[in-house]
């Protein structure tokens, strides 16, 4: 990119002018500053005593050359600070510290300098004051403070997870995540090998944030039931709008048009939209079959609210209507999801569920002809029955038994990959039908049931009419050059 003479004079004038203006009309609805206080207290209450927890931001991610992913925040870092900013880190501490001016602390967070400059080129930063206003953190410095900040951890217990890894370091910056990690290092006298090293406890850090991450709160709930919902409105007006001639990449983009319509900053991972044969690839992102024609759809996208993940699969007929094999396998998941919903309530456990929902599937195999044995129905049941989500689509858990407030994924799914070892009438046909489940003291609230799962229902919902059968796009003039 090239400054003319008119865009340095603008940015000389910003940085005459001082820093960015605070942005306006924003969302209302991010968690608060007391949750996050909440959330720091309920850490230091379940941490050892003469203990620290210390968490790094995660690291940012070169898209192509000089360009940046967006920058996602270390989940922890977010959940214990709301911190979105990259290059910071925070310690907890079990009990109250001593700075050099006498003020005791039980946490400090050190962040990004503002910087005019800076944050012309690439977005506000909070600096100090911002933190302490908006966030509620009170002891907050910056980052080049943190290598001469006098803190003794040589007599703690460091709770920590795996030190980020492939961490670019900015020779013009010597307070950014690399240099942090390196004074961290130094101040630690942390061995090259510190998982063999007691004080460093991974353990307990996984253990307790699991405990904390994995049982939501109100305020969570709020955004999970928002990320669920939007991801639900995203399947129902694509069943409403599917046609054989549309792409896979097209469809992605309707999915996440919907999401972004309704305030979803992103996806929670990278959206699958697999036709046919695609289908059988569990983590298929490369959407690029330009018909899906009239095979199954498989369509496994969640929107991210808040930094909050949902996570819907639906499949179904991208020509409205199910053949009598497609019907049978759907049907036979479809029922193995059934019989894992009603295992799910406070106490149950994981394995309860996977067992009845599996022995379904691997005896509806056998008595299809598909599989010959509990060994071989395995492979086309490859995956576990599901996992928690939250600020993580795989969210942070110690999957233990399942307990009221838990948000859950129940997913189960066949998969009959081309030259499969049966009857040719079923290759090519994948389904996977997940849904969003929130425990309670008695079963489970079925969070994502706005998007229809049965047979029936989905057929129906594809013969609705869409709000976005509306857009006409003109063709691409490109399109009709000729190549030479």
């Amino acid at each position: 990119m090239r400054l003319t003479k008119t865009s340095l004079l603008l940015l000389a004038v910003c940085l005459v002018a001082g820093p960015l203006l605070a942005q306006t009309d924003l969302p209302t609805d991010y968690l608060t500053p007391a949750f996050h206080a909440s959330r720091r207290d309920a850490l230091r209450k379940a941490m050892p005593d003469s203990s620290v927890t210390v968490v790094f931001a995660y690291p940012t991610r070169v898209f192509s050359q000089d360009v940046d992913y967006f920058y996602h925040q270390n989940p922890d870092m977010y959940y214990f600070t709301g911190y979105k900013e990259p290059h910071s880190v925070l310690m907890v501490f079990k009990e109250p510290q001593v700075d050099s001016a006498g003020n005791s602390f039980t946490e400090i967070l050190f962040v990004q300098k503002r910087d005019p400059r800076g944050e012309q080129w690439t977005g506000r930063r909070l600096g100090i004051e911002g933190v302490q206003s908006k966030l509620g953190i009170k002891t907050v410095m910056n980052g080049s403070s943190f290598k001469t900040f006098p803190v003794d951890l040589s007599k703690l217990k460091i709770l920590m997870e795996e030190l980020p890894i492939d961490v670019p370091d900015a020779k013009n910056d010597k307070a950014d995540l690399a240099d942090l990690i390196a004074q961290f290092r130094e101040k630690t006298a942390m061995p090259a090998d510190y998982h063999k090293d007691k004080r460093f406890d991974l353990r307990t850090f996984s253990q307790i944030t699991g405990a904390l991450r994995e049982i939501k709160t109100a305020e969570e709930l709020l955004l999970l039931r928002k990320a669920v919902e939007i991801s639900c409105l995203g399947q129902n007006e694509v069943m409403k709008t599917v046609r054989p001639d549309m792409s896979e990449l097209e469809i992605q983009g309707l999915h996440e048009y919907i999401h972004k319509r309704y305030g979803a900053e992103g996806v929670g991972y990278g959206s699958i939209v697999g036709a046919g044969e695609n289908g059988c690839i569990l983590h298929y992102m490369e959407n690029t079959k330009t018909k899906v024609g009239s095979s199954l759809l498989l369509m496994d996208v969640g929107a991210e609210y808040h930094g909050y993940s949902a996570d819907v699969t639906r499949t179904i007929p991208a020509n409205g209507k199910f053949s009598e094999n497609e019907k049978i396998i759907y049907q036979l998941v479809y029922d193995a999801q059934e019989a894992a919903f009603k295992t799910l309530k406070d106490g149950s456990t994981w394995t309860e569920a996977e067992k009845v929902s599996r022995d379904i599937v691997t005896n509806g195999l056998i008595k299809l002809g598909i599989a010959k044995d509990k060994a071989d129905a395995r492979k086309y049941y490859p995956h576990g029955l599901g996992h928690h989500i939250g600020l993580d689509v795989h969210d942070r858990s110690n999957y233990g038994k399942l307990q009221k407030d838990m948000v859950i994924t129940i997913e189960p799914g066949i998969y009959i990959p081309e030259g499969s070892n049966c009857d040719k009438k079923w290759w090519s046909i994948a389904v996977r039908i997940e849904d969003d489940a929130l425990i309670t003291e008695t079963g489970y609230e079925l969070l994502s049931a706005f998007a229809p799962r049965s047979v029936e229902a989905i057929e129906k919902m594809i013969a609705e009419q869409s709000v976005l059968d509306k857009y006409k796009l003109a063709p691409l003039k490109s399109a009709e050059k000729k190549a030479f």
